[in-house]
């Protein structure tokens, strides 16, 4: 039905009945309790303060070098585990992979003097060493998204694990460009603009205040809604919104020694970049990384710019590595589950013992 005013359509091909349809659709969706979420069949084979490594075996083990999956300290990791058809981790065990899912957790006040440093050591790196032993294999893939990827790199560069293959997904290695607006970058790069006095205050910075943050910086936060209105008759997209929208509100909270330590290190002094970056007492060296190296970005990533993660092909030693680029966005990849398809493609050749 269309209301006309005079016998005229009052607003020309708009089906009121549909509309009212579509808006009640999103109302029962926003107004309606949270999806569960649904992992991939696991167990906890390590744990340590807030953090667990999970073990997900394969369904059909095709591979000896299990993967290792490692997240973004600010996001929760089960974006990775997300729900059936949109797994990263359940589309890796599919394809013959054991598969390692690393959960950094969320730091209470108590660990407001964690530092990337031991995040990086005494956890990361411990976890490996657990995977490493339970496999029973001599070596591991890491792969490591976002943040978890920049991570995974200066792991990979300081650590004598034997990680046969890396993987990192819109990875940022150069800080000196990106998301963070550049008066805040000038700001942060000049000594204008200084997190140390905030961290301190909060000293462990609250989930409230990270989700504010990436709303503010990024469309990943905000334009979901827009698509949820235009799609919200598509029952499978409906779905997948339900779990995207329910992991964007729910953020972990982030040590204030860790978030002040990045913003100096890496976004202020750009260390990484610059081979400056010391870990534990560590020189971080990518050049030692000499391992089969994997990079890819994507083509609508508004999170992590193609720019940032660039360099880090000419920063490896490695001789066998492929740089790649995927249509889809930061987040959205994940949900697709075409992730696992990319990884597999060239972890394939690369898994046996």
């Amino acid at each position: 039905m269309t209301v006309k005013a005079n016998g005229a359509p009052f607003i020309p091909g708009l089906d009121l009945e549909k509309e009212a349809t579509r808006w009640n659709q999103v109302f029962k969706i926003m107004t309606g309790p949270k999806p569960d979420i649904i992992s991939t069949p696991r167990q906890s084979i390590w744990k340590k303060n807030k953090s667990t490594l999970w073990y997900h075996p394969a369904k059909d083990k095709k591979y000896a070098i299990p993967v290792f999956m490692v997240y973004s300290l600010l996001n929760k990791s089960y974006i990775l585990d997300v729900g059936p058809g949109s797994s990263v981790v359940g589309g890796l065990t599919e394809q013959g992979y054991d598969v390692y899912l690393f959960d950094w957790g969320s730091p209470g006040l108590e660990d407001s003097d964690l530092t990337l440093d031991r995040y990086i050591l005494d956890y990361l790196e411990a976890a490996i060493k657990r995977a490493i032993r339970h496999s029973g294999q001599e070596g591991i893939s890491l792969l490591g998204y976002c943040l978890g990827g920049t991570i995974s790199a200066i792991l990979a560069s300081i650590t004598d694990l034997p990680i046969k293959n890396l993987i990192l997904a819109a990875v940022p290695i150069d800080f000196s460009i990106g998301i963070v607006p550049d008066k805040w970058l000038e700001g942060l790069q000049s000594g204008e603009v200084d997190f140390n006095r905030f961290s301190d205050a909060y000293g462990t910075l609250p989930s409230e205040f990270m989700y504010l943050m990436f709303r503010m910086l990024s469309p990943v936060y905000s334009s979901p809604m827009i698509n949820l209105v235009t799609r919200s008759h598509d029952q499978e997209y409906v779905e997948k919104w339900r779990r995207m929208d329910k992991w964007t509100k729910d953020t972990a909270s982030f040590a204030g020694a860790a978030f002040k330590q990045m913003f100096h290190d890496l976004y202020k002094e750009n260390k990484l970049l610059k081979g400056e970056l010391v870990i534990g007492g560590r020189q971080v060296n990518l050049s030692k990384i000499q391992c089969p190296l994997f990079v890819f970005s994507c083509s609508r990533d508004t999170l992590v710019l193609e720019q940032q993660s660039l360099p880090v092909l000419d920063m490896v030693g490695s001789s066998d590595k492929t740089y790649e680029v995927f249509d889809g966005g930061h987040v959205s990849l994940a949900l697709t589950g075409k992730f696992a398809q990319f990884a597999d493609q060239w972890l394939c050749t690369r898994s046996q013992s």
